[in-house]
């Protein structure tokens, strides 16, 4: 079903629902698990569109166990073979978590939160208190946060909001800003009604937390948020999912969340449909919009499981998209 080569690599100029209810050589997946001298993933990575300054943070890797049905179109033979020819292991998936921080209009502004150490489940990885110790590494102090966007209310995105044991927030002194669709579908009580019993466990966090906080703003698709920055619906990934778009002048960063997976999946082969997704055939269609808005507008975009650096432009390869990795 897909062409995956490697070419793929280098080019010139209840499982899910328990868990989730083109000035360089173009590489997929290389730079987004970038190491340091040692081996490690780098803590984090640092860059500029036109004044906005933009820090990409590692909070881990999740050793995603393979799964017969993890893409709903392509066999398990074939994601494999997509993760070698994006200079993968193919012993399990590699996703890694990348929060992304901008500096704009004297705002310190994060999208998303990490894992908060509550994800992956034991044995599949390691994404634990990552987040904290390396934005400080990056010079960002966690108070110095002023507001919190999230794309969608998956655990790796919003569990790092909220204490482990007590769900105390973590950020008590920042503005939270969520998209409404996708509150309404976390808090609606139907919302049990539409999940498997096994993937209760999330609305009822979300249903114990977010609703009852007093800095949490909930706002529409293609609006500004706050003062250069609108959403975007990206929907598909779930009801609700949102991107932002930040801009500078001309130059604009998207921040697409998980608009995809890792770059060697379902960018490089966008009609490649996850399990993950909850509906598949809007969340190829957000995919392909968002990826020929980011071309035509040269965008840089940054993305959620896109590792370190986890930013750069988008390039059309073949019947897919390549990630041109910021320097």
């Amino acid at each position: 079903m897909y062409d995956v080569s490697r070419r793929s690599v280098f080019m010139t100029a209840a499982g899910a629902a328990s868990v989730f209810g083109l000035s360089r050589p173009i590489e997929l997946i290389g730079s987004a698990l970038a190491q340091n001298a040692a081996g490690t993933p780098k803590a984090f990575h640092k860059f500029k569109v036109g004044d906005i300054e933009v820090t990409t943070v590692y909070d881990g890797l999740w050793e995603k166990p393979h799964a017969p049905n993890f893409a709903k179109n392509a066999s398990l033979d074939e994601v494999k073979a997509a993760l070698i020819a994006g200079g993968l292991t193919d012993a399990y998936v590699p996703v890694p978590f990348t929060v992304t921080i901008v500096k704009v209009g004297g705002r310190t502004i994060m999208f998303d939160s990490g894992t908060g150490g509550q994800f992956p489940p034991a044995g599949q990885g390691k994404a634990g208190l990552l987040l904290e110790s390396n934005l400080k590494a990056a010079g960002i102090d966690p108070a110095s946060i002023t507001t919190i966007l999230v794309t969608h209310y998956h655990p790796d995105h919003i569990w790092g909001l909220m204490a482990k044991e007590t769900n105390a927030q973590i950020y008590p002194n920042a503005e939270i800003i969520v998209p409404a669709s996708e509150h309404k579908f976390w808090t609606d009580a139907s919302v049990f009604t539409k999940l498997p019993e096994a993937a209760h466990g999330l609305p009822k966090r979300i249903q114990a937390t977010l609703p009852t906080w007093k800095n949490v703003r909930l706002v529409e698709d293609n609006v500004e948020v706050v003062p250069g920055i609108r959403s975007v619906g990206t929907n598909g990934h779930t009801p609700g999912h949102t991107s932002y778009i930040v801009s500078s002048g001309a130059q604009q960063l998207f921040v697409t969340g998980d608009v995809t997976n890792i770059p060697a999946l379902n960018m490089r082969h966008p009609g490649m449909n996850l399990v993950l997704d909850t509906d598949s055939a809007m969340a190829e269609a957000s995919r392909r919009r968002i990826f020929e808005r980011a071309v035509a507008e040269k965008a840089v975009l940054t993305g959620y499981h896109w590792g370190i650096p986890g930013a750069g432009t988008i390039a059309k390869d073949g019947a897919g998209y390549a990630l041109v990795s910021v320097a």
